[in-house]
């Protein structure tokens, strides 16, 4: 079984993954981080407009060096969003999270594109969104408890800002996929959201 979970920035996606993973006995992939580390790693390097740069490194990725942690801070979200706007870097990691994706039993994977080009044909497929605004919160909340000293009003523009390039890019935009149910967390807290999920998937899971 292929869970397919997609959705924006700070949606609540990736801990619904996680806790579906956990619910099935599934191994979970949140793409998302191969490009935070692929972000990184040319950040480091000094050379975050170079798009053959970040091919390079995303060709040469290792999904077990990845860092979450270290990962989820708000200036390697946005290098995220630019270098997933490349097509190379796309290709680059496109067989790695076929790979996972293909494990025996299934698996778990949240992002921007997994239900439209990484698992087309996953058997059930999640659109996970909020508002801007609820996101932003969110988002805002997360990075005060990792200790980044960073305004609510940074936080809602960097949400808007990556929505509008992750939507618009040429290389697999952000869309829901035609066979995808659409979740809309807003007014839900973690365990609705689960609940919801959770339903969706078994509805999928047993031909309801």
């Amino acid at each position: 079984m292929v869970i397919a979970i997609d959705g924006p920035a700070a949606s609540g996606k990736g801990t619904l993954a996680r806790r579906l993973a956990a619910h099935y006995g599934l191994p979970h992939l949140d793409t998302g981080l191969l490009y935070r580390a692929v972000g990184a790693i040319v950040l480091a390097q000094g050379r975050l407009q170079d798009e053959a740069a970040s091919v390079e490194a995303a060709r040469a990725l290792d999904v077990a060096t990845l860092d979450p942690e270290a990962l989820r801070t708000a200036e390697l979200g946005e290098a995220a969003s630019v270098v997933a706007a490349r097509g190379g870097v796309r290709a680059a990691l496109l067989d790695l999270q076929h790979r996972f994706a293909a494990q025996p039993g299934g698996a778990v994977l949240d992002g921007r594109d997994i239900g439209t080009v990484i698992c087309p044909k996953a058997q059930a497929k999640l659109f996970v969104t909020a508002t801007p605004e609820v996101r932003a919160e969110r988002r805002h909340r997360e990075l005060l408890g990792r200790g980044e000293d960073i305004a609510y009003a940074a936080v809602l523009a960097d949400i808007r800002k990556r929505d509008e390039r992750d939507s618009s890019r040429a290389a697999a935009p952000l869309v829901q996929a035609d066979d995808a149910v659409l979740l809309d967390t807003s007014a839900l807290d973690i365990a609705q959201s689960f609940d919801a999920a959770l339903a969706i998937v078994e509805a999928r899971r047993t031909g309801r």
